[in-house]
C-alpha cells in the first residue's frame, strides 16, 4: 500500500463509507501503528463481513489531520491517542459486535 495524501485519503475513506451506508456517526474511526490488529483485535471488526478501511498517511501529523477531519464529520472516536510511528488511520462502521 503506497503512501496517501491527506485530501486522498480523505476522499477514499468517505467514497468507501458511503459505498458501505450508514450516517457518519455510525462509523468509528482512529490511528494505528498497526491498523489491522487494532480493527480486528482490539475493536473486533468482523475481517471478512465487516465494512472498515485503513489508509497509510506516512506520518503521524497526516494520519492525525484525516482522523481530526473524519471527526468534524461526525465520526465516533476520539483524538490524541498514538505516537509517532502512529501513521494510519482507520474506520469501521459499528456493529452490535464491535468494541469502541
Amino acid at each position: 500500500m503506497s503512501v496517501l495524501l491527506t485530501g486522498q485519503a480523505q476522499t477514499e475513506i468517505l467514497a468507501y463509507v458511503q459505498q458501505c451506508g450508514g450516517g457518519f456517526a455510525g462509523w468509528y474511526c482512529g490511528i494505528a501503528s498497526d491498523p489491522r490488529d487494532c480493527l480486528f483485535n482490539r475493536h473486533r471488526v468482523d475481517e471478512h463481513n465487516g465494512a472498515w478501511i485503513y489508509r497509510d498517511l506516512g506520518t503521524d501529523l497526516a494520519a492525525r489531520a484525516v482522523e481530526k477531519y473524519l471527526l468534524s464529520l461526525g465520526f465516533r472516536g476520539g483524538g490524541g491517542g498514538g505516537g509517532v510511528l502512529t501513521r494510519f488511520v482507520y474506520a469501521y462502521r459499528i456493529t452490535s459486535t464491535t468494541r469502541e
